[in-house]
């Protein structure tokens, strides 16, 4: 009767402790190359959505303005309620991405938004 062999752990085929710290130092260096570009990304991002917002609500003010033939730097107060609900200028008030809110002065000021950083900021003429 042939003798069998029983298999040790250390027979059994498989990766090295120092092969897999490799393959881990290797992801760890491709993701802190990658991670910046993506936060760069993100926030090129939002500022894109924050400048649409503003050439919407920047439309939205110069349409009251011609309907209601208010004079170049007339005030509008109350431009939530005056530009934005049923049958208004605007269906909703727009959402600032980055949770910031924006403000319109006159009818010859551009709306504004307070969440605007000086690497990406929010205004009408995006970057």
């Amino acid at each position: 009767m042939p003798l069998r062999r029983s298999r040790r752990v250390s027979d059994v085929a498989g990766f090295t402790l120092a092969e897999l710290m490799v393959v881990i130092l290797i992801l760890a260096f491709l993701l802190l190359i990658a991670f910046p570009n993506y936060v760069r990304a993100r926030e090129q991002g939002f500022a894109r959505g924050c400048s649409s917002n503003l050439k919407e609500i920047q439309t939205a003010v110069a349409q009251y303005a011609m309907e209601n033939h208010l004079p170049q730097g007339a005030p509008i107060p109350d431009w939530v309620g005056a530009l934005v609900g049923n049958g208004s200028y605007l269906k909703n008030l727009p959402e600032c991405p980055e949770k910031g809110s924006y403000t319109v002065t006159n009818i010859d000021n551009e709306p504004t938004c307070n969440s605007t950083t000086a690497a990406y900021p929010h205004t009408i003429s995006g970057m």
